[in-house]
């Protein structure tokens, strides 16, 4: 599947407007004004709907909805003259125009924008709650709580739920017996796992993909899977194991917590080394069924994967590069929980520990 061309976060010019008028005089498409502006086609709509009046059209005497330039220039020079002096970050039209294109090129949340300011030497003087208020009430140009992760919602906290009774027996350890260490994120090493798919109805496919985060560092690993059958999980996991190496897999992956589901039934195929039999080369804990806040951190990465991947996505489709692209902008999104670190330095550092090289 070919990628779209990455559009280019600008505002647009009193130039930009003229030609949108005279390339909607010539009959062009929204979305070839778009490309031809190197834009997205939400940014062309709205622009139309900033410039939007009505006009009697000379050759049929009725009314027609048209766009002029001046009108939309004067509505956005408007629009910046409100903003007024509530609006702290007005002052600095540099810093405000980083977190928006930030926000929008980067899909990041508005706290992470900030980091990334911060990191970048700007001067912020504005809070997170703040910037969110900023952004609710519409005192950005381009950007609009839709556009924010999850629209702009606060997340929601997993509730405490009554265990359903399982249907069948895990394949292999309960995380009942998995050491409360492993629980406090306090040692490296240790993963969750699952699998996201395709999805079903029109767009059904065997196609999906294995995801394992790592509980400490939040570091996220996509691996693409032609089906969610066990003997393929396993092959995945081998395939990992080879990349980083029999003894370096042991220190990195020493254990991995996996939804009850049927894909993660060969537990003892999953433990044992395919390069060395005689060893273990992890060990595996089932979370319990229904049970997804056992795996909350692998439940968050799979949530960030599907604002790349919508459900429905058929991931024959997708390309290794395109995962690894998202793969890339998880791993390196500054993370809250780790004070504004990426999980790619929090690994990194950790590896670095170990005495480890990435693989």
């Amino acid at each position: 599947m070919a990628k779209r061309e990455i559009r280019t976060y600008r505002h647009l010019t009193y130039t930009d407007r003229l030609n949108i008028e005279k390339w909607l005089k010539k009959g062009l498409s929204k979305q070839e004004i778009a490309d031809k502006l190197r834009v997205s086609l939400q940014t062309v709509y709205r622009e139309l709907k900033r410039g939007e009046y009505e006009k009697l059209d000379g050759a049929t005497w009725e009314m027609e909805t048209a766009y002029s330039p001046d009108i939309a220039e004067e509505k956005y020079q408007k629009n910046l003259r409100e903003k007024g002096p509530d609006f702290k970050i007005g002052s600095n039209q540099e810093l405000a125009d980083f977190l928006e294109k930030t926000i929008i090129e980067k899909d990041y949340s508005p706290a992470a924008a900030l980091a990334e300011a911060k990191a970048a030497g700007y001067e912020v003087n504005i809070s997170i709650p703040t910037l969110y208020s900023y952004i609710e009430k519409g005192l950005f140009v381009n950007l609009t709580a839709k556009q924010l992760p999850r629209g702009g919602k606060k997340k929601q906290r997993y509730k405490t739920v009554q265990k359903k009774k399982a249907s069948r027996a895990p394949a292999g350890e309960s995380i009942e017996k998995r050491p409360e260490d492993v629980k406090e994120r306090k040692e490296f090493g240790h993963w969750e796992g699952d699998t996201v798919y395709s999805g079903k109805g029109k767009k059904k496919s065997k196609a999906g993909l294995l995801t394992i985060t790592e509980r400490k560092t939040r570091k996220e690993i996509i691996i693409k899977i032609p089906n969610r059958k066990a003997e393929t999980v396993v092959k995945a996991v081998d395939a990992l194991e080879r990349r980083w190496g029999a003894v370096n897999f042991r220190e990195v992956f020493k254990s991995i917590t996996f939804d009850n589901g049927t894909e993660f039934a060969a537990a003892d195929e999953l433990e044992a080394s395919c390069i060395n039999k005689t060893i273990p080369r992890t060990k595996v804990y089932f979370a319990h069924p229904y049970s997804s806040f056992e795996r909350g951190t692998n439940e968050v990465q799979n949530g960030m994967i599907r604002r790349k991947h919508p459900k429905g996505t058929d991931f024959e489709t997708v390309s290794k590069q395109e995962l690894q692209d998202t793969e890339d902008w998880m791993n390196d999104y500054p993370r809250k929980i780790l004070g504004y670190q990426s999980s790619n330095a929090a690994f990194n550092e950790e590896l670095r520990k170990l005495g480890i090289a990435a693989a």
